[in-house]
């Protein structure tokens, strides 16, 4: 399925200390979730919506990741790689992504690590109908502190607050770690600096009306930061709708 969106931005440097000892050896996006490294899968959920270019934002353990999926041919796509020397947080990193996205109308970000079943065709309509900068995708899970939560009206997101500390458990909607966004976006992140988008952007934007969201709840999200969660989705994954 073609939607107009031809890159996208996946963030893929994460030091998975939740599963160590594996991954004292090993990268967690590398770790395979029936038969596929959990980054294919990331690969694969963006490039089903007609993306032919992405940029892999990667630190830890990097070498494995370039020594894999190469320069993406094999899987379809074209594959660029940051490398950081120091992490610069999740919007640090997209903002020296910048030169790849700067002339795009709107591209697609995510974290690598998470299996999930987003419809970036329904996003990309949200994004589009409300001249958003960004729009994010959301899942309802049973919340254990581990996601961002947001408040709604309708498809613009009032409030996001990133795993907030003293939140009680139970079925919660939170970010599921996908986006669409708006060029704009690189206005809202300070050059040189360790910037979360999640703590830092996302709020913001929430604040000035400009964060929107596509509800994907019922459609598969499963975390795999901890070895309870790899299992499950081991088990669980159902693949693409």
């Amino acid at each position: 399925m073609d939607i107009g969106i031809k890159k996208a931005f996946i963030l893929a440097g994460g030091l998975g200390t939740r599963l160590r000892p594996v991954t004292y050896e090993l990268s967690k996006l590398i770790m395979p979730v029936q038969g596929k490294p959990i980054l294919q899968w990331a690969i694969e959920g963006v490039k089903r919506f007609g993306v032919e270019e992405i940029v892999l934002a990667v630190g830890y353990k990097h070498e494995q990741i370039e020594g894999f999926f190469k320069d993406g041919k094999q899987f379809g796509v074209k594959l660029h790689y940051n490398v950081e020397d120091e992490y610069m947080g999740t919007a640090g990193a997209l903002k020296i992504a910048e030169k790849h996205f700067k002339n795009e109308k709107k591209f697609i970000g995510m974290n690598g690590d998470e299996m999930k079943d987003i419809d970036f065709a329904a996003m990309g309509k949200v994004h589009d109908e409300n001249k958003a900068v960004a729009t994010i995708a959301l899942a309802t899970i049973d919340y254990t502190k581990a996601g961002g939560l947001v408040r709604i009206d309708g498809n613009r997101v009032v409030e996001f607050s990133e795993k907030p500390a003293d939140e009680k458990g139970g079925k919660k909607l939170i970010h599921a770690g996908a986006y669409t966004l708006s060029p704009k976006i690189f206005d809202y992140i300070p050059a040189g600096k360790k910037v979360s988008i999640e703590q830092e952007t996302f709020p913001q934007l929430a604040k000035e009306g400009k964060l929107f969201c596509a509800d994907m709840t019922g459609r598969q999200f499963l975390q795999t930061d901890n070895f309870e969660r790899y299992e499950k989705a081991i088990f669980e994954w159902k693949g693409f709708k």
